[in-house]
């Protein structure tokens, strides 16, 4: 099982980085255009106290933020399409370098106006000549409180220069230095492992297999623990830095504040989950005496429980799989699909160096990508579905709403991707062929549930135990932090026949979103709002669909809490949380009744 190199892999299955910068020359062009701009926008600085001014400075930025956008976008997909590749991560170098000369030389913007008159502002806000700007201006109202002076504001604005450092060298060592230890499998087969053929072999029928997978991944880890620990570290500390020296209570609080989402939405997920976690237990349970097997280990999650079916197939037949499912998003949708899959917005296979995993990256001005790791498994035929669902939300708010008000929140980017997955299963549960497929599809749905409600709350957890023990002065160890993990692993697989295997208390160390603090309660919260979403367009028909389609089409133009209402969603009650819970309760009863 060999990993092809970058310039094996057929040209039909990569993405075209043409389309968004078409030559070496438009991008140095573009790169002098920024570093000429700059000067346009520095001699605005003492002149931010009339709306002419104002708006001028605002309309230069935007024009100069969406080239940046773009050079960025650009350069960090060259980069993860083979991170080892030393022109590529020079390109990226640059880019951020000139970013980070950018909002140096640009960072009295926000103080000046949060200097303003708070009363002056709201006139701003309500201004139509200031439309465009109106949500950026509601959200320096509410920052002023935390923004700083302008030459404070400069000096963060230059550490952004190395801030990132622990998340850069994470990812070198996750996925071009790391070494896993080759086995082999049960036919005497040598395997290579690397994290696409681990994410295969964990799916294999064939326990040994799985079990020598887990050990090759997790003894690699080991044995970086101490470097792992410190990148994890500095990569935490930094967030502290950065709330206290903007005045927030926590780095959850800060982080919030930068979503623009109340904090008790984080801590409404984290009580409803650990009241449910036995619903958690309930399905391991099933899971253990479906396999046969005594005991369940940590390598025994994620084969599938119904023997003898896989829906594997190959990448066209799952794109067109995927076209047929999403039928109840509208006709428009459903082409914008197959145009994506035709004209290459998509980065298909492995190769040697690429980045692991999959996500949906774009810029304004340009129709978004996908990267994908595709192999031939059930999962991956889903992973289409979920990054295409990012796609066609960038698409359609691009598409909407003006340059400043396009970019949604963080918050809200897992509710597309996951409506996507919950159609498709729909569709599939559907179109039904035996009991057997229909036992297979709900198992995959009650572990999407445990893999994007259970265990991202579980990251969620983690993440938030280590920054509280941050700030309050304790020591980020590998022992702490691998005695936390286990505890917690402990409390959400739980039960006598359940193993928390030595080795799982490693796991937090390769988890690439502990880098952006905060991420990950979101595929949590994403999955409940998108089952409540679909749930009304399959019932409603139309008229949901309209209110999704207003959803999709937001962007960041309100705070993401009030974009949801939109689709019918109100993540400030009980009432999401809870009919996610009893749609898995539903679930397990369905695949116990077969």
């Amino acid at each position: 099982m060999q990993v092809k190199k970058r310039d094996e892999i057929e040209e039909k299955y990569t993405w075209k980085t043409e389309d968004m910068i078409a030559s070496k020359e438009e991008w140095d062009r573009l790169y002098s255009a920024v570093e000429n701009g700059i000067a346009e926008i520095t001699v605005c600085s003492g002149k931010l106290n009339d709306k002419k001014n104002i708006l001028d400075c605002l309309k230069t930025s935007t024009k100069y933020e969406d080239i940046l956008s773009r050079m960025f976008c650009y350069s960090h997909m060259k980069r993860d399409q083979d991170v080892g590749n030393g022109e590529n991560k020079a390109l990226f170098d640059s880019v951020y370098n000139l970013y980070i000369r950018y909002s140096g030389e640009t960072s009295f913007v926000m103080p000046q106006l949060s200097a303003l008159d708070e009363s002056y502002l709201k006139e701003l806000a309500s201004d139509k000549d200031f439309a465009d700007y109106s949500y950026l201006i509601e959200g320096i109202i509410k920052d002023k409180k935390h923004t700083l002076g302008e030459k404070e504001e400069k000096i963060l604005a230059m550490t952004h220069m190395f801030s990132s450092v622990p998340q850069e060298a994470f990812s070198m060592l996750n996925n071009a230095d790391i070494r896993f230890e080759p086995f082999k499998d049960s036919k005497g087969e040598e395997i290579k492992l690397s994290h696409g053929v681990y994410s295969l072999m964990m799916q294999s029928p064939v326990r040994e297999d799985r079990e020598k997978a887990f050990n090759s991944m997790y003894h690699a880890f080991e044995s970086n623990i101490n470097t792992l620990a410190s990148l994890y570290n500095g990569n935490v500390q930094k967030n502290v830095f950065y709330a206290r020296v903007r005045g927030f209570d926590s780095c959850l609080a800060a982080a919030a504040h930068g979503e623009d989402v109340p904090t008790a939405v984080y801590e409404r997920l984290s009580a409803c989950i650990d009241a449910n976690v036995g619903k958690l237990h309930d399905y391991l349970e099933f899971r253990r005496k479906k396999m046969g097997l005594d005991k369940l280990h940590m390598y025994d999650l994620h084969v599938p429980v119904v023997e003898g079916y896989e829906m594997g197939m190959d990448y066209e037949d799952a794109c067109k799989l995927v076209v047929k499912a999403l039928a109840p998003m509208g006709e428009r949708y459903c082409k914008l699909l197959e145009k994506a899959f035709a004209e290459r917005w998509v980065d298909v296979y492995e190769n040697k160096g690429k980045r692991s995993g999959a996500y949906s990256t774009g810029c304004y001005g340009c129709h978004p990508y996908v990267l994908l790791n595709y192999q031939r498994t059930t999962h991956d035929v889903f992973t289409i579905a979920h990054e295409m669902g990012h796609s066609l939300h960038t698409y359609f708010s691009n598409e909407t709403q003006p340059m400043p008000k396009a970019d949604y929140k963080i918050f809200v980017a897992e509710v597309a991707s996951t409506v996507n997955e919950t159609l498709l299963l729909n569709y599939l549960l559907r179109n039904c062929k035996d009991k057997k497929e229909k036992e297979f599809l709900l198992s995959y749905m009650l572990d999407m549930f445990r893999t994007t409600v259970f265990r991202q709350t579980q990251f969620a957890q983690f993440e938030y135990a280590a920054h509280t023990a941050a700030e309050n002065g304790t020591a980020l160890t590998p022992d702490f932090l691998n005695d936390l993990y286990y505890k917690l692993n402990c409390k959400y697989y739980g039960g006598e026949r359940v193993v928390n295997d030595d080795l799982i208390k490693y796991e937090w160390s390769r988890i690439p979103h502990f880098y952006t603090a905060f991420y990950v309660y979101k595929y949590a919260t994403g999955l409940i709002s998108a089952v409540c979403i679909a749930a009304d367009i399959l019932e409603k028909g139309e008229s949901a669909l309209n209110n999704y389609m207003k959803f999709l089409s937001a962007g960041g133009s309100m705070p993401p809490v009030e974009i949801l209402k939109l689709a019918g969603v109100d993540l400030t009650t009980d009432e999401p949380f809870e009919k996610a819970m009893k749609v898995m309760d539903n679930y397990l009863k369905e695949l116990r009744s077969l």
